[in-house]
C-alpha cells in the first residue's frame, strides 16, 4: 500500500472548514496539518480546493444478500456506495433466511469479506419467536437490533405486545425500529380496493401507508422506550407529527434519537404523478408539508441522523401495478449528492450535513475510528468537486437494479474520489483496484 499526502484541501470535519494536508500511513490518517512536505516514495494528490470529507456512513441499507441477489448483492451494492462517497453501511436483516440468529449474522460478514468495497456492518433482526437469540447478542458484533412494528417481510413483523415488551426490557444493543401500524394500514388498504378493486393510484400510497399508521407505532416505540431506559433510534422519519416526539439537541447523550432518509427531503405527493412506483416506499413519502418540517428538523437537530433507506427492486418489479410492485427505492450511489443540494439550497451548512451523515451515525452506534477526519483513524475519505455537477442517468447506476428515482435531474456537486482504509475505490469515473471493505467494530 502506497503513503498518500492529500494537500491544499478543504476539510469539513467536526463543525469545521480548515484548508490543509493530509498524510495517509497504510490504512489511517497520520497526520493533519496547514502544510505538509511530501516524503520520499509518497504519492501526493493535489486537491486544488476541492472539498474533503470523512466518508459517508450509511445506517440503513437493504443490500439484498442472501435469498434476493438478483436485485441487488454484497458486490454490487457497496461498489454504488462507494460511487457515492459512502464508505460504511449497515444493513438491514429482511434477507433470506432473515438475519434472527447469531448463525445467520456471521454468514453475513463471511459473504462481504474480500467483496464489499464499503466498510460492513450487520443488524440482528427481531421476530416474534427468537427473544431467546435477542438475549444472547454480543454487544461488538451487531450496530443494533432491528425491530419491524410495521409490516415486513417473511417472520419479522413483531406484534406480540408481551415480546416487545421483553425485547425493549432486555435487549443489549440499540432497538432500532421500523414503525407502522399494521392494521390500521390494512384497513386503509381495504376501503382502497372496494373503491378501486386492483387498479389503485399510486399517490394514494400516502394514504394507506398514512401518517396516523406512522405516529400510533412511533409512539408505542417511544413508550416503551422510556418504560425500560432503553436505547432506541426511530427510522425513516415522515411525517411532521412524529418530529414533536423527538427532543432537538446533540446526538451524544440521547437515549431516543430520530432518523430520517434523503428521499424524504427531496420527493413529496406530487411525485408520484411523475414517478409512480419509482417512489413508492415504506414509509410513504407524503406531503410537500412533511417534507418542509422534515428539513427544519434535521435543521435543528431534532432529527439525529440522515440515511437512504437503499432497498433495489428490478425495473420489471417497479413496473407492475401498484398493488404488486415491491417498495423501496435504490439510493445510495446519489445520497451524498442529493444530500449536498439542500446545503446548496440554503436548509442547512456544510459541517451540520457531514455531522448528519458521518460523526452522528459512528456515535449512535458506537463505530470504532471512522466517521470523522482525525490523526489515527482509518482514512475512509470523500473528496467532493462542489460545482462541476452530477446529471443522473440510467447508465451511471452501478446498483444491479439498474434504475434510479433521480433520473434526469442534475445535482450541483460531483464525487472526485472516494477512499476506504487508505486505499483509492472510486476515481470519479470508475471503480479502482480490489474491495478492501473491513468488518466495522463497535464500542459498547
Amino acid at each position: 500500500m502506497t503513503d498518500l499526502l492529500i494537500q491544499n484541501a478543504r476539510m469539513i470535519n467536526e463543525g469545521q472548514e480548515i484548508s490543509g494536508d493530509m498524510r495517509i500511513k497504510g490504512e489511517r490518517i497520520e497526520v493533519i496539518a496547514p502544510y505538509l512536505f511530501p516524503k520520499y516514495g509518497e504519492k501526493v494528490l493535489n486537491a486544488n480546493g476541492r472539498l474533503l470529507l470523512p466518508g459517508v456512513i450509511d445506517a440503513q441499507v437493504h443490500f439484498r444478500e442472501p435469498g434476493m441477489e438478483y436485485k441487488g448483492n454484497l458486490d454490487t451494492e457497496p461498489a454504488a456506495a462507494v460511487a457515492g462517497g459512502v464508505t460504511s453501511f449497515l444493513d438491514m436483516p429482511n434477507t433470506k433466511p432473515p438475519t434472527l440468529d447469531n448463525d445467520a449474522l456471521e454468514d453475513k460478514y463471511r459473504r462481504a469479506l474480500g467483496r464489499s468495497r464499503a466498510n460492513f456492518g450487520f443488524y440482528f433482526g427481531a421476530s416474534n419467536d427468537n427473544l431467546d437469540n435477542i438475549r444472547r447478542i454480543d454487544p461488538a458484533t451487531t450496530p443494533g437490533l432491528k425491530i419491524f412494528m410495521g409490516a415486513s417481510t417473511g417472520n419479522m413483523l413483531v406484534d406480540d405486545p408481551k415480546i416487545l415488551e421483553a425485547m425493549f426490557a432486555e435487549c443489549r444493543v440499540p432497538i432500532i425500529t421500523h414503525c407502522e401500524d399494521t392494521p390500521m394500514i390494512d384497513a386503509n388498504m381495504a376501503k382502497a380496493k372496494a373503491i378501486y378493486g386492483d387498479d389503485i393510484p399510486v399517490d394514494l400510497h400516502a394514504e394507506i401507508r398514512s401518517r396516523e399508521a406512522c405516529l400510533k407505532s412511533t409512539e408505542l416505540a417511544i413508550s416503551l422506550a422510556k418504560k425500560h431506559n432503553t436505547h432506541l433510534h426511530v427510522l425513516h422519519i415522515s411525517t411532521a407529527e412524529e418530529l414533536r416526539l423527538f427532543a432537538p439537541g446533540p446526538v451524544a447523550g440521547k437515549r431516543i434519537t430520530a432518523e430520517t432518509c434523503v428521499h424524504f427531503l427531496h420527493f413529496a405527493r406530487a411525485d408520484y404523478a411523475r414517478l409512480g412506483n419509482f417512489i413508492k416506499c415504506n414509509p410513504s413519502i407524503k406531503e410537500a408539508s412533511d417534507r418542509a418540517a422534515i428539513i427544519r428538523a434535521v435543521a435543528e437537530d431534532r432529527v439525529d441522523v440522515l440515511a437512504t433507506d437503499h432497498a433495489p427492486h428490478t425495473l420489471a418489479e417497479k413496473q407492475q401495478p401498484y398493488i404488486s410492485a415491491p417498495s423501496g427505492l435504490p439510493l445510495v450511489q446519489d445520497f451524498l449528492i442529493c444530500a449536498l443540494q439542500k446545503v446548496r439550497d440554503g436548509h442547512f451548512s456544510l459541517p451540520h450535513l457531514v455531522k448528519k451523515i458521518c460523526h452522528a451515525p459512528a456515535i449512535r452506534f458506537g463505530i470504532k475510528e471512522r466517521g470523522y477526519l482525525r490523526e489515527g483513524y482509518f482514512a475512509d475519505l470523500v473528496l467532493v468537486e462542489p460545482r462541476s455537477g452530477t446529471d443522473v442517468t440510467r447508465e451511471r447506476v452501478l446498483s444491479r437494479c439498474g434504475w434510479s428515482p433521480f433520473e434526469g435531474e442534475h445535482f450541483d456537486a460531483r464525487v472526485a474520489a472516494t477512499f476506504v482504509n487508505g486505499r483509492l475505490a472510486w476515481n470519479g469515473s470508475q471503480l479502482v483496484g480490489a474491495p478492501n471493505g473491513q468488518r466495522l467494530s463497535f464500542a459498547r
